[in-house]
């Protein structure tokens, strides 16, 4: 499926249009590929803005982007994948996320679904059903539906099966990554002080990145640079450049055997291709337990967001992520305290064990995407749902507590389900980790 930079070329050259271009898309997004993935749909208003004469000169050239219903548009009700928030009072502007990208020549198509309140990696929405993963289901295998990843579900699915070329999300523990990984896409969480917040329902302050999915590299880096209003800093040096690290406790723990191949095969291949990679021990993962004992950031405040609405509301929620949030009532403020004081002095042990790589690289998830009927809504289905959801967010939610940057781009090859590689470092090395990936999906889609 040609990327947002082979989209724009196409219409330079005039083989296409903006407007050829929105009524693929909105075709996409009425196929049964895309069923459960919009919450609200603009098709009229996006028909209409496509084929404005300006944006054929911006950088989105008046194509389509999808919106996780987490961000504020003006003049509609930010319900978070909740029926909770379903009559609360409109936006009165766009966030400053949507804004950047509308100023850059993106068309709004949709709202897309989510996990309520964007609290699990999985992906499932019990109130308006859980979109299908797009792309889990290669030629030759059994036809059946599996999980998007979460908590941008529908962003993702959006970008994969053809309705937008951009997909707006938001990443706390792995939401960009985790299902970027499991739709064969790509997504790139940025150092989260890059990206304003405002506007965005929060799950976690500390820990809420505002970030995107895209179809390549390239434009991961071309959306960062519209939503962080900054220039990346474009590097062609080759691979043979940088010093890449594996760590090989906790990210390599479990792997399924479809990771696992995909895994050995990718190293095999940037090792052949002069790539210096060194497998290390780092043994400060081994503090996490320990530091997020008490439960961690996300639960602590995203009970102190929905106190209030928990006590008149609770039966509204999601169980599971009621559940999640409830947990948090638990951590006292000196635990919260101690937690931030633990995880700055993390930090700075980890940027030192780490301070001889440019970058890491690890899968994105140790598993591919399970079927959604092991994970749906019910109680007999909550342990599995629960191990999963741990699975999911084990790898990407070290990046969020490192205040780090992350990108999960495809590795696995034609007729494997999805498996996605994460090239990771510390906060504000986002351009290495963009240039590195950028030399690696090369190398990878010759």
């Amino acid at each position: 499926m040609p990327d947002l930079h082979a989209t724009r070329a196409a219409m330079r050259v005039g083989h296409t249009s903006a407007s050829a271009q929105m009524d693929a898309s909105i075709a996409a997004a009425q196929s049964p590929a895309c069923r459960h993935v919009f919450l609200k749909t603009m098709f009229d208003e996006a028909r209409l803005g496509a084929g404005a004469p300006r944006l054929q000169y911006t950088p989105l050239a008046g194509l389509a982007v999808s919106v996780k219903d987490l961000f504020n548009i003006a003049g509609q009700t930010t319900a978070a994948g909740s029926t909770v928030l379903a009559n609360a009072p409109a936006a009165l502007q766009d966030c400053p996320a949507v804004a950047r990208l509308k100023a850059a020549g993106g068309v709004v198509v949709g709202r897309t679904n989510m996990v309520e309140f964007a609290f699990s990696g999985v992906g499932v929405n019990p109130h308006f059903g859980t979109p299908a993963n797009a792309a889990a289901n290669p030629p030759g295998m059994a036809n059946v539906p599996r999980i998007p990843g979460g908590s941008s579900s529908g962003a993702a699915v959006s970008v994969a099966a053809g309705a937008a070329l951009v997909g707006l999300g938001s990443d706390t523990g792995g939401s960009i990554r985790i299902p970027a990984a499991l739709n064969g896409i790509v997504g790139f969480k940025s150092t989260a002080r890059l990206v304003p917040t405002d506007g965005a329902l929060p799950l976690s302050t500390t820990m809420d990145t505002v970030c995107a999915l895209t179809r390549s590299v390239r434009d991961a880096i071309l959306v960062h640079e519209i939503l962080a209003a900054r220039v990346v800093t474009k590097s062609a040096a080759p691979l043979a450049s940088y010093r890449l690290a594996v760590v090989k406790n906790l990210f390599l723990d479990g792997l399924d055997a479809t990771v696992a191949a995909a895994w050995q095969r990718t190293l095999a291949r940037l090792r052949a291709a002069g790539a210096h990679i060194e497998e290390i021990d780092l043994r400060e993962l081994d503090e996490l337990p320990t530091i997020q004992a008490t439960g961690g950031f996300s639960p602590a405040e995203a009970f102190a967001w929905h106190h209030a609405m928990m006590q008149n509301h609770a039966a509204q929620y999601d169980p599971r992520v009621l559940a999640r949030i409830q947990g948090g009532s638990k951590m006292s403020a000196r635990e919260y305290i101690e937690l931030t004081n633990a995880r700055r002095s993390w930090i700075a042990r980890m940027e030192a064990a780490l301070q001889r790589f440019d970058a890491v690289l690890s899968p994105t998830v140790p598993i591919v995407a399970p079927p959604i009927a092991d994970v749906a809504p019910g109680t007999e289905r909550d342990a599995a749902f629960f191990k999963v959801n741990g699975q999911l967010l084990r790898n990407t939610s070290v990046v969020n507590m490192l205040d780090g940057c992350a990108i999960s781009l495809p590795c696995h090859t034609a007729g494997e389900l999805p498996v996605g590689l994460m090239v990771w470092a510390g906060a504000l090395h986002d351009d290495t980790v963009l240039n590195i990936a950028a030399q690696i999906e090369g190398l990878l889609y010759k």
